[in-house]
């Protein structure tokens, strides 16, 4: 009992050494990846307490072109990030009523090599006024958020000569402070480049690492900003400030493997997941250094990344594209399985309260209760038909996700 209330206390000490980047956050804001925080948790959301499995009828859909990028959602606007014919085009819905508010187009000739899809990957960020876009030929677009207005843009990979990647560029940006920080991959110290985010200007530049799929974050460690950025084979450390590299961990590996999960924190801590036999690692994190805790097969993610709840991981282990999938739930530090469910379909995951979403790329929702000792199945509802694998968002309890040819809303406020 003695060494339990130590861990606790250690655990929540550690926790107030490392947190993420927190602006000025809204209730029922999801203004990027994995929602106000990068983490996939929700804000001061109330979702339904009480479920009944079966089909969900959406309170709203769209009509939406090809693309893997799920939408951002902030002060009442939806902004869906897709390709319709030769351009790669940002439309923005009313939150309630889907009502569309503007469009804004960007030309493309991207054709992907390995999938059929050919439009955007990754999320839209939004940051006060203006939304971030980065297209799958290494466009980085710039709109205003409330008329769409093309305020800059950047064709980062053909300025910095960085290659295209299995599926095109698909690394969301992440705005820190005045800057828009970007996964670029190209050569000639041109890794990671950093926009001023008012003009669009070169800031810094940083590493010849190639791109990942994996978007970066940003945190406190210690009482110093740092950037955190997986890359095609390296965690990477950075100063936000200049770009200087601190820190680096190799994580991923040469041939037909992907980085998509972004670092997850935990305590003073990261915990980093790919699927392809790369496996996870748990690294301690310094102002200026980072060292590997322990690296195992604990969690396998193809692209998801895990949530964490009371101090435990819950991640997908797994591939879309064959194989075995399961829901799991771990203790990260003792490197503790507590309860693994077999038999899903490949899914995103959304926390919010003690209830964690599993949306599953079949369309299929699974509602489950988070802080229990074993897997708690409270709801399974039939969403969408198609392929559902883009991220879904929540906000003002409506979850927002999309298939081939459609984005939908689904009200899941509480009572």
């Amino acid at each position: 009992m003695i060494g339990k209330m130590i861990l606790r206390t250690v655990r929540g000490l550690c926790l107030c050494y490392l947190t993420l980047t927190t602006p000025s956050l809204i209730a029922g804001d999801w203004p990027q990846i994995l929602g106000p925080q990068r983490n996939g948790i929700a804000v001061k959301e109330t979702l339904r307490s009480q479920w009944t499995s079966g089909k969900l009828t959406p309170a709203w859909t769209a009509p939406c072109g090809s693309g893997l990028a799920g939408v951002a959602v902030a002060e009442g606007t939806v902004v869906l990030f897709h390709r319709q014919n030769d351009e790669e085009t940002l439309s923005a819905f009313d939150a309630e009523t889907g009502k569309p508010r503007w469009n804004r187009g960007f030309a493309t000739t991207f054709q992907a090599a390995i999938v059929d899809d050919d439009g955007p990957r990754a999320v839209p960020t939004i940051a006060g006024q203006r939304v971030f876009a980065y297209g799958a030929q290494g466009r980085l677009m710039c709109v205003d958020l409330k008329t769409g207005e093309a305020l800059w843009n950047r064709e980062t990979h053909k300025e910095y000569a960085a290659p295209g990647g299995y599926f095109g560029a698909g690394s969301a940006p992440l705005v820190e402070g005045n800057l828009v920080i970007v996964n670029v991959g190209g050569p000639k110290g041109a890794g990671v480049v950093a926009f001023d985010v008012a003009t669009g200007k070169p800031i810094w530049k940083t590493s010849d690492e190639l791109a990942s799929y994996a978007a970066p974050i940003a945190a406190t460690i210690g009482a110093q900003r740092r950037v955190l950025v997986i890359t095609r084979y390296q965690l990477l450390g950075l100063d936000p400030v200049d770009g200087q590299e601190l820190f680096r961990v190799p994580f991923g590996a040469r041939g037909p493997t992907v980085n998509g999960a972004s670092p997850v924190l935990i305590g003073d801590s990261a915990l980093l997941t790919a699927s392809y036999g790369i496996g996870a690692k748990f690294v301690r994190l310094a102002t200026k250094s980072a060292t590997v805790t322990w690296e195992n097969e604990l969690l396998s993610s193809q692209y998801t990344t895990p949530i964490v709840y009371q101090g435990l991981v819950y991640g997908i282990d797994g591939r879309q594209d064959g194989g075995p999938v399961s829901l799991k739930c771990f203790d990260p530090i003792p490197q503790k399985l507590i309860w693994e469910q077999d038999g899903l379909v490949y899914a995103t995951l959304i926390a919010a309260g003690d209830q964690l979403l599993v949306m599953q790329t079949d369309g299929i929702l699974r509602v489950v209760a988070l802080g229990k000792g074993q897997y708690v199945e409270k709801a399974n509802l039939k969403l969408m038909p198609g392929t559902t694998r883009a991220l879904p968002a929540l906000a003002n309890g409506r979850l927002y996700i999309r298939n081939e040819r459609m984005l939908a809303c689904f009200d899941l406020r509480g009572e």
